[in-house]
């Protein structure tokens, strides 16, 4: 008797072009591999202005509840504010001091104060 063992059926492999190799060429692939840098995002600080009609406890107010200061740290600032005519909240990336801006805006429209607060890049 006579067995006959099966092989799997393979295609015919296509004929593909190959490149000529040159002399100084191993065969190999060579990548190189770049560091690409990315640079940390441009942070803002939310400045408030000072006027003659917000009531400094509604500035430490602001200051405790939208910024997170403790109370003696937010009367230092309302008093730069008041002493310098402007003074520093925080820093923040630019949505959040944006956004940081308008909660301020809205609190001091909604209490029927003209407290202003604006954003500055940090340099």
């Amino acid at each position: 008797m006579i067995s006959m063992a099966t092989k799997p059926v393979v295609p015919p492999k296509p004929n593909l072009p190959v490149a000529p190799k040159t002399p100084d060429d191993g065969g190999a692939l060579v990548v190189e591999r770049t560091t690409q840098r990315v640079e940390p995002p441009r942070m803002y600080q939310v400045v408030m202005l000072n006027d003659d009609f917000t009531p400094m406890e509604f500035v430490i107010e602001v200051l405790q509840h939208f910024f997170g200061k403790s109370r003696e740290a937010a009367t230092q600032i309302m008093l730069k504010i008041h002493l310098d005519g402007k003074g520093v909240c925080g820093v923040y990336s630019h949505e959040i001091a944006e956004t940081k801006v308008a909660l301020v805006m809205d609190a001091a429209h909604g209490a029927g104060h003209p407290l202003q607060a604006v954003t500055e890049p940090v340099e």
